[in-house]
């Protein structure tokens, strides 16, 4: 099952997170959370790791619309965006906002997740390409 969308880029790892936040901004999504699970990991269980950083992503506005349809649809909005490295590659990740539709079975959500989708797609793609 994919339940993601992922693109890889040869671009650095800072670079690729900047070029993340910046596209996340331009297409609605603030980026309310930052965890670094590198520095985590190697503080909690001195174990070394690439870095791994998730990004905390919201669009206020969509989230409002899930949660007047469902309220615990919290624990499902796609707002988990992942920034790491895979070997000399920096790889972007997002959640497929169809997961909070299939999940609950509330079609309700559709044009939430189909709107939420858009604008992730094309935040990653904008990363891919450089910049938006």
């Amino acid at each position: 099952m994919t339940y993601g969308t992922t693109i890889t880029t040869d671009r650095d790892f800072a670079e690729t997170v900047e070029l993340t936040r910046a596209a996340l901004a331009d297409n609605g999504f603030g980026v309310l959370t930052e965890i670094d699970v590198q520095a985590t990991l190697k503080k909690k269980l001195d174990v070394d790791m690439e870095p791994y950083l998730i990004l905390g992503a919201c669009n206020p506005q969509l989230a409002h619309r899930a949660l007047g349809v469902e309220r615990d649809i919290g624990l499902l909005l796609p707002c988990n965006v992942v920034v790491r490295r895979d070997g000399d590659r920096t790889v972007v990740q997002a959640l497929d906002p169809q997961v909070m539709v299939s999940v609950p079975g509330r079609p309700e959500l559709q044009p939430v997740a189909d709107e939420a989708g858009k604008r992730l797609t094309a935040a990653l793609a904008a990363v891919a390409a450089g910049g938006s």
